[in-house]
């Protein structure tokens, strides 16, 4: 029978593409009706051509639907997949760019840091509405999978509301095969256990080829190694200290902890300016920003080229669409999901989100019990679940001093901040992003005058101490970006 997937934010040309293609290219799936709902109907209709010209150049009998209608999307569905960002770029410029005047010099700031707190403020109230329209909508028994950050608070507040709801990353994939790299083997070769939180989550327990690789081990390799021992100096700096590997970036990583980037002359000491995700201050914008001038410019080169043969060979290591296939036809499938702790991690509160092992079938996602994480690790998750908290419940209630008191718990805001600072960037950052904040406003007019009248700190407004400047279309295919802003 016919699934119908419904996708919200499918104007996003990254995610929505590549597991559009993940999903065809399961045998049994390929009879899907996709069901795209944006707000954007110009990026919608894009979006919608390129996955057109795939099902037809691979002769699928996959369908594909739009409308800026969501609920007409979600009528009937049987999986929901989440991949918004509210405020789009306008509002993740405002998510670095203020902080930055306070000196928080962040490489991503989507998860938790003042930015990702503010992300968290637009998109829950949102999160929350999808989910509404889900749990009237969609099939009984049907899944939502959230594949947008801030990711423990936007699944968070789902489950609150009694969503089926799954959590959707990366990270323990991307860097599995770097691990596999490091240690001179496959992917396949190797067996991993993590746990944690999203953003934070440690590999527990590496098997390669069935022999355990004891820390010591991994260190060696790490400090060794031509590439890694020079971009990964947190990750490396961390594993020295705790005996346990992120599953992060360095970039994403050393802006999670108060400790790397609290003093900007040492942030270069940390980082490297090859790829974004090593730590480059603002990258992550920087990388989104060229990704959209890149498909509005190369859109009709990519209409009119020739279409990838959708199959395995394709197939990213993404989980929704295997959760999907498991669900669907029985095959297990075990992956890393963000879902309510309810004991999985025994020294983390059950009622947070954590990033574990589960395993898929027909009866759906089971978790098993980890344990306690080691003590450091659970440390560093308790600090950044607290901040969660209590953004989630800001942002639910509209409550600014729930927010600002997220804002000072923040581990590296606080580093860098003193309580007046923390005050007036939560401010500074309502007010600049109050059209996405509908929660607060009645706080927004006071948090004006406050800024006009009483203006405690003085942000000394740097540029970032590791910045690039965003390349054009013409330096992208050349692969020049090492200009410095």
């Amino acid at each position: 029978m016919t699934i119908k997937v419904a996708f919200i934010g499918a104007g996003s040309i990254g995610f929505t593409r590549k597991l559009f293609r993940d999903i065809l290219a399961v045998p049994e799936l390929q009879d899907t009706h996709f069901a795209f709902t944006d707000i954007s109907a110009r990026n919608l209709d894009l979006v919608a051509q390129l996955c057109i010209k795939e099902i037809t150049a691979n002769h699928l009998p996959a369908t594909v639907s739009t409308t800026t209608d969501r609920k007409e999307a979600l009528t009937d569905a049987d999986y929901v997949i989440n991949c918004t960002r509210i405020g789009g770029l306008e509002a993740f410029t405002l998510d670095v760019e203020i902080p930055l005047k306070y000196g928080i010099d962040q490489c991503v700031g989507d998860t938790i840091c003042a930015g990702g707190i503010m992300y968290g403020q637009r998109n829950i109230p949102q999160m929350l509405a999808f989910c509404e329209d889900f749990q009237r909508l969609a099939k009984p028994g049907a899944l939502f999978i959230n594949h947008s950050n801030p990711m423990a608070m936007n699944t968070w507040a789902a489950l609150d509301i009694g969503t089926n709801v799954v959590g959707i990353c990366h990270g323990v994939q991307n860097t599995t095969r770097q691990l596999a790299d490091v240690l001179g083997t496959d992917t396949k070769d190797l067996y991993v256990s993590a746990a944690g939180i999203n953003h934070q989550t440690w590999f527990i327990e590496i098997l390669n080829k069935g022999k355990k690789v004891e820390s010591a081990e991994l260190l060696e390799a790490y400090e060794q190694h031509p590439i890694y021992s020079k971009t990964e100096k947190v990750r490396i700096d961390v594993l020295k200290r705790f005996g346990y590997y992120s599953t992060e970036s360095n970039g994403h990583l050393s802006e999670y902890l108060p400790w790397y980037r609290k003093r900007l002359d040492e942030i270069v000491d940390w980082i490297d300016l090859s790829k974004w995700d090593h730590g480059e201050t603002a990258g992550y914008l920087r990388y989104c920003m060229e990704g959209r001038n890149w498909f509005e410019t190369d859109y009709k080169v990519w209409l009119e080229s020739e279409s990838p043969t959708i199959g395995p060979d394709i197939r990213t290591t993404e989980h929704s669409s295997r959760i999907i296939e498991s669900i669907e036809t029985g095959r297990p499938y075990r992956g890393h999901f963000n879902v309510r702790n309810n004991g999985a991690i025994t020294n983390l509160p059950d009622d947070c989100i954590v990033e574990v092992p589960g395993y898929v079938d027909k009866g759906g996602i089971r978790i098993p019990s980890m344990g306690d994480l080691p003590l450091a690790c659970a440390a560093t998750c308790t600090a950044s679940i607290s901040a969660q908290r209590m953004a989630k419940e800001a942002a639910v209630n509209g409550d600014i001093m729930l927010l600002k008191q997220a804002m000072l718990h923040d581990p590296l805001t606080a580093a860098v901040c003193n309580p007046e600072e923390v005050w007036q960037l939560t401010d500074e950052m309502l007010v600049a992003q109050s059209k996405w904040l509908p929660q607060y406003a009645t706080e927004v007019p006071e948090a004006k005058i406050r800024l006009l009248e009483n203006p405690r700190v003085k942000a000394s407004n740097p540029e970032g101490i590791a910045r690039l400047e965003v390349r054009n279309v013409d330096e992208l295919r050349t692969g020049n970006h090492d200009r410095m802003i």
